[in-house]
């Protein structure tokens, strides 16, 4: 099978329900953003410390959910592959919670905003946190714009929205033990008075 079919040459795609739209649809745009979270996920994976195995399979499980999630936007609500699809679970939001509060259980308590950064793990969290709440916000777009929906799709479109705003928290707290996994400390924001010194 070739990887390329020419069929998107002149910027429509489509779905995996069989319409063809632009690829600039909020539709296309909000699993396009899924789907670079998760190809970003994948390069955070190659930064963690290969000893971290539970944190790794933890990652591994968020990208099936990502993919599960990429697969039914990638459908109309109306279609009838859409009924084929399973919907997200709750219980994945329980999990991220749960690895959250354990993460967080073993870090300095924060009092202050934190810049990001530190280790190559820890950065690249960061970056598939900001990835995440731009996916999020493309999300709330998708549903405001394509309403009434109906309650099927409702309760899949709010599962998914709360699912990616608890992501963002795990990727934050994520990055902070992944510091301190390498012994590097947070870097506090602390307001610039005056401009810094370049010399």
């Amino acid at each position: 099978m070739k990887v390329y079919t020419k069929t998107g040459d002149r910027g429509k795609t489509s779905l995996f329900s069989g319409e063809r739209v632009l690829k600039c649809h909020d539709r296309v745009e909000t699993y396009g953003e899924i789907d670079e979270l998760n190809s970003f996920i994948g390069m955070l994976l190659t930064f963690l410390p290969k000893e971290e195995k539970q944190i790794v399979s933890e990652i591994q499980n968020i990208q099936r959910v990502l993919f599960q999630i990429g697969s039914w936007l990638a459908v109309t609500p109306d279609s009838g592959y859409a009924a084929q699809l399973s919907p997200l679970d709750p219980a994945f939001i329980e999990n991220l919670e749960q690895s959250i509060d354990q993460m967080d259980q073993a870090l300095p308590e924060l009092h202050s905003f934190i810049l990001p950064g530190g280790g190559q793990a820890a950065a690249t969290a960061h970056v598939a946190r900001t990835i995440c709440r731009r996916a999020e916000r493309h999300l709330i777009r998708l549903v405001q714009n394509e309403k009434p929906l109906g309650k099927k799709t409702e309760e899949r479109m709010a599962i998914t929205q709360i699912y990616l705003n608890r992501l963002s928290d795990y990727f934050f707290i994520l990055a902070r033990y992944c510091n301190m996994l390498m012994d590097i400390a947070d870097i506090e924001y602390l307001p610039q008075k005056k401009p810094a010194d370049t010399a």
